[in-house]
Parts: structure tokens; C-alpha cells; sequence
């Protein structure tokens, strides 16, 4: 029978602490399997490259020598962050268990650029919707896909794991978001139609509201990747050259287009589903654009009269 070596036995003690850390993420404090595993990644690499064995083997000496790594590996600031907030995360619950380690405290998050976002022009957007061929259920599908995006804000995750089964007569829909956590998201009436006329062409019988079709065959639900690149591709179709073309564009339109019609950013927040409002506040740099003509229109009027 072979024995268990010191050594290994103190990394398998980490690696329980770790997945009870994880399961705490999933279970207490809502989080998606997708987060879980990202935070696993992270700290995985985190423990094996401080060769952190147990708990008391976490030193602020190693937490920088980490960061240092990752800041030799050519990692986006942004990456950097994402590792140091896991960290961070990590020692937070290790002081709710009474554990003890690192302050969370002790660990600042570098400071990321300001993120900034690119959207299309409102003839870019309406040619887009009108890409897809509706003579098929296909291009039916992507119209409804497209319509649907820009009606509600909804993240790609989300609108892939809707169900057929809803009411459209009320016009909204539940959704829940990151985290677990709910919000109501609402549907125009072009959505509406546009959803209703691709159910109509649906034959099967699979819950999904969107599915894949080869070969004129329902596959199973759509997958984020095919989305992407429906999306791609309909926007080449549409004549939109030159720029970053995604779900999450349409997201954007959704939120900039609330804004510049007079939509406060506590609303759009609702609607996005945002946990914190700064993150709204990304849009409002897109929809200041206009405030140039505003100042030159009313700015000291008196003094030109």
C-alpha cells in the first residue's frame, strides 16, 4: 500500500479548501458554473505557480511575485485584474471561515483602463435587422435573433438559454441574469412579430426558442459560438465594414438608444441587468456626443445677441 507523502497531502488539503471556496461561489453566493470555472482557472494557476500547498503557504511576497508573472506574460490589464480579484475573493473567504491568511485588504486591484465601446450608426442597425432572407425559417430565426437582442439588452447567454414556452401576449419577459440574479426585460412589438412569424415556420417539437437546423434537421438549441457568427455574418451582408461586430453590440445599441431618447441611467441599469451603475455609465461618453452642439446652442446667448 503506498503512503501518502507529506507533500502531497498538504496539496490535497489546498485543493479541498479550493473547491469548498468554489462551491461556496456556486451555492451562497449565486454564482454561474461559467464564473466558477474561470475562478478555478485563476486560482489554479495562482497555487501552482506559488507552489501553494495549504492555506498558510499564501504570502503578500508571493501575491506580488505573482503578479509580477502575470504581468511578464503580456496579459491585458484587464486579465490581470480578473486574476487579482479572484485572489482577493479568495482570501475574503477565507477570513469569513477563520482561516487565517492574507488580508483581502493588502491586495489592491490594478486600475484598468477606461473601458470604452464601439457601436453602429441607426442605418448600420436597421440594415442589419434586414439582412437575414425571412423566406426561410432560418433567416426567420435571425431576424427574431437580431430583433429580440435590440428590443431587450439581453446578454447572448441569455437569450440562448430561452424557452419557447412563454407568453408572448404580455409583451415582457423574466430573464435571470448574472449571479441568479431576475430581471424583466421587454419585448417591441417588432420583436413580437418577428418571434411570432418564426414560431409559426417551427415544426418540431424542441423546447428551445431558437435552435440550430441542418440540413433542414433541429439539431438542438443554439449555441453562443453560432450566434457570433450569424451576426458576422449578416452584418457583412448589411455593409457594416470596420468594426467589431457582436451580440454584445446590439446590447450596446439597446442602452444607447434608451439614453439619447430621454431614459435615466438608474432605468437602463434595471434594464441591463447591472449590478453596479458605473457600469451603465460606460454608455453615457457615447450618448454626450451631442452635448458639443447643446453648449454652442445655449452656452451665453446674451453676449451674441
Amino acid at each position: 500500500m503506498n503512503e501518502e507523502r507529506p507533500g502531497d497531502a498538504a496539496k490535497s488539503a489546498a485543493a479541498k479548501t479550493l473547491k469548498e471556496y468554489l462551491d461556496y461561489l456556486e451555492i451562497e453566493r449565486g454564482r454561474s458554473v461559467h464564473t466558477r470555472e474561470a475562478y478555478q482557472q485563476f486560482l489554479g494557476r495562482f497555487f501552482d505557480i506559488g507552489k501553494i500547498r495549504g492555506v498558510g503557504d499564501i504570502t503578500e511576497p508571493k501575491i506580488k511575485e505573482f503578479r509580477l508573472y502575470l504581468a511578464r506574460q503580456d496579459l491585458k490589464k484587464s486579465t490581470q485584474s480578473q486574476y487579482v480579484i479572484a485572489i482577493r475573493s479568495f482570501l475574503k473567504y477565507l477570513a469569513r471561515q477563520g482561516l487565517e491568511s492574507v488580508s483581502p485588504d493588502r491586495i489592491d486591484v490594478p486600475k484598468v483602463p477606461g473601458r470604452q465601446i464601439e457601436i453602429i450608426d441607426h442605418a448600420e442597425l436597421v440594415r442589419l435587422l434586414g439582412a437575414p432572407d425571412t423566406k426561410t425559417v432560418t433567416g426567420l430565426r435571425d431576424r427574431a435573433l437580431l430583433e429580440l437582442f435590440f428590443s431587450t439588452g439581453m446578454r447572448l447567454s441569455e437569450v440562448c438559454a430561452l424557452d419557447r414556452f412563454m407568453d408572448m401576449k404580455k409583451g415582457e419577459l423574466t430573464v435571470r441574469g448574472k449571479g441568479g440574479k431576475v430581471r424583466i426585460v421587454f419585448l417591441s412589438e417588432t420583436a413580437k412579430q418577428a418571434i411570432a412569424r418564426y414560431m409559426e415556420r417551427r415544426t418540431d417539437a424542441n423546447e428551445a426558442l431558437f435552435v440550430s437546423v441542418v440540413r433542414g434537421k433541429v439539431i438542438g438549441r443554439v449555441t453562443p459560438r453560432s450566434v457570433e457568427r450569424m451576426i458576422k455574418r449578416h452584418g457583412t451582408k448589411a455593409g457594416i465594414m470596420g468594426k467589431k461586430l457582436t451580440p454584445h453590440t446590439l446590447r450596446h445599441c439597446f442602452a444607447t438608444d434608451l439614453l439619447e431618447n430621454g431614459a435615466d441611467l438608474r432605468s437602463v441599469q434595471e434594464m441591463l441587468g447591472h449590478a453596479n451603475i458605473g457600469t451603465t455609465q460606460i454608455y453615457t461618453h457615447v450618448t454626450n456626443r451631442g452635448l458639443k452642439d447643446v453648449y454652442k446652442a445655449f452656452h451665453d446667448r446674451r453676449r451674441k445677441e
